[in-house]
């Protein structure tokens, strides 16, 4: 969870790998991360976890998005939350960058399996604060 998930140890900018990031929870698989000084809180773009499932949390400490990665470490999609698209909202973009940029499927509405898991996150996320 480096300089936007430079994998390499340290990112194109100069920041150490997991520098960008704090993790303020973790259930299972699913680790819940805060953006190091940013606000817009931006999804990362790699893991060093295969498979890893990312709720990143914004300075309201909303759910932001859900971002699922792959074996070979790459986000595969995004489910944003907090903002429409398309006059979606939630909705999910694929690919490791959103893949309306390359021309492809860009956003869609949630499948059945997508709304379980945000159902799941905001579930953990709800008992998580309960609990302080």
């Amino acid at each position: 969870m480096g300089g936007r998930g430079a994998s390499s140890g340290v990112s194109d900018s100069g920041k150490p790998y997991g520098s960008e990031y704090n993790t303020v929870y973790q259930s299972g698989n699913i680790k819940f991360v805060k953006q190091v000084n940013a606000s817009n809180a931006k999804a990362p773009m790699e893991t060093m976890t295969r498979g890893r499932v990312y709720a990143t949390v914004n300075d309201k400490d909303e759910i932001s998005s859900i971002s699922y990665y792959d074996n070979s470490n790459k986000r595969t999609k995004q489910i944003d939350l907090t903002h429409d698209h398309q006059n979606m909202k939630p909705h999910t973009h694929h690919g490791y960058y959103h893949s309306e940029r390359d021309g492809k499927k860009g956003a869609t509405n949630l499948t059945a399996e997508e709304r379980k898991m945000v159902d799941r996150v905001k579930r953990l996320w709800l008992n998580k604060n309960k609990k302080r």
